[in-house]
């Protein structure tokens, strides 16, 4: 089944059980991804619907970490389980291991000498881990695992 077609799907069952929340989020994604469709001027492949639940996961993670600040667990909350309902959607993430396995091969691949080549390292990088993990993560362990000068 199709990723828009899945979602449609679970509109429809969230909107028979009561699922507030589920409703409301599932309804603010179908609307990115129709704002995207009207922007390209056709319809998403399953591959660009990712790239839009990501957008959406990771507003999700940035307003967890804005209102942790401002002390509004009842936003946190909320926006936790939006994030969880938006994960259901997306392939599973990359663990720490294998991305620092991936950012190895990208940094053996570039002949990378040091932190001058991370642009280098993420070009060969960031195709491989696309909607599986964070342009930040990465970039990151990119600087982590490349030496300070050469």
């Amino acid at each position: 089944m199709a990723l828009a077609e899945r979602l449609d799907q679970d509109l429809k069952t969230a909107l028979r059980g009561g699922d507030a929340i589920r409703v409301s989020t599932i309804r603010l994604v179908r609307a990115a991804i129709h704002n995207e469709e009207i922007e390209r001027g056709r319809q998403l492949s399953d591959d660009e619907i990712r790239v839009v639940l990501n957008k959406e996961a990771k507003r999700r993670r940035e307003a967890i970490e804005m209102f942790e600040k401002g002390k509004r667990d009842d936003l946190v909350a909320k926006e936790s389980l939006e994030l969880a309902i938006l994960t259901e959607y997306l392939p599973a993430g990359l663990s720490l291991e294998e991305l620092r396995k991936i950012v190895a091969e990208g940094i053996a691949q570039a002949q990378a000498s040091g932190r001058k080549d991370t642009g280098k390292v993420m070009a060969l990088v960031m195709p491989r881990v696309k909607g599986r993990a964070d342009g930040q993560t990465v970039n990151k362990i990119v600087q982590e695992m490349l030496p300070e000068k050469g």
